[in-house]
């Protein structure tokens, strides 16, 4: 009998998406392992400081081929921008168009046919980067040993998340906009966005809090047949085994 291996909802991004299950911060990839549990694997593949450029590579290798023995990704959020946004000459920047080429490129590799990743089941959610607050991150920047210059703009962010969501439009998968969503909760002020980034530019609890709920709307739009309520457990509540014989009711059928 071969091992049972879970499908997975696999999160792809930079340190906002790493930063997922950092302790006392109650992130989103936290609160999705606790909805999904028993239903899908929640991986998370945030890579600090990256951007798209750098991304891909690493894509190549994290996402399974159609001939491997793998768990199927039922799920994909893919989360840039807000490295690929630094301004010059930060090493971390990405030219807009650029930016929306890699992108295309990630959700090509698994949505073309003739690609070696290809996997028609998956859905695939694009989230745009959360507004930057200049105002904290210069203070961050300057405090630091030896004092850093501002690598980012309010107004650059915004196009690149933007981006995001034109990429969305244009591969017709779903879109998860945190820039809007932050920047309306915090009134449309950027000295009141310190409530929702603790730096300046990465998510605190209440941040991840609206990415969080942004996203489970988004599923429930979007792709309703994998959103928590409506999946079962891969295996069945404790009172619906076949108390005397289990065995007919504990081994899975893979798809």
């Amino acid at each position: 009998m071969a091992a049972y291996v879970q499908d997975v909802f696999m999160l792809f991004g930079d340190s906002i998406t790493q930063g997922g299950w950092e302790p006392g911060v109650n992130g989103f990839g936290q609160r999705l392992s606790h909805v999904y549990a028993r239903k899908l694997d929640v991986l998370n593949r945030g890579f600090s400081g990256y951007n798209t450029e750098w991304g891909i590579p690493v894509f190549e290798q994290v996402i399974a081929r159609s001939t491997d023995s793998a768990p199927k990704i039922r799920v994909l959020a893919i989360w840039f921008g807000a490295n690929d946004a630094c301004i010059r000459p930060s090493p971390q920047h990405v030219p807009l168009d650029k930016f929306k080429a890699n992108l295309t490129r990630m959700v090509e590799m698994v949505r073309e046919p003739s690609s070696p990743h290809y996997s028609p089941a998956t859905r695939i959610i694009l989230v745009s980067p959360p507004p930057v607050n200049t105002i904290a991150r210069r203070a961050d920047l300057e405090a630091r040993n030896p004092p850093l210059k501002l690598d980012r703009e309010f107004d650059i962010t915004r196009s690149y998340a933007d981006a995001v969501g034109e990429v969305a439009v244009a591969q017709k998968v779903a879109f998860v906009d945190v820039w809007t969503a932050i920047w309306e909760a915090a009134g449309k002020s950027e000295p009141a966005l310190a409530k929702y980034l603790g730096d300046g530019l990465h998510l605190n609890e209440e941040g991840y809090d609206i990415m969080y709920e942004e996203l489970i709307k988004t599923i429930a739009k979007e792709y309703p047949d994998v959103h928590y309520d409506n999946m079962k457990y891969v295996f069945p509540p404790w009172a619906e085994i076949d108390w005397e014989h289990p065995e007919k009711s504990l081994y899975v059928k893979k798809e």
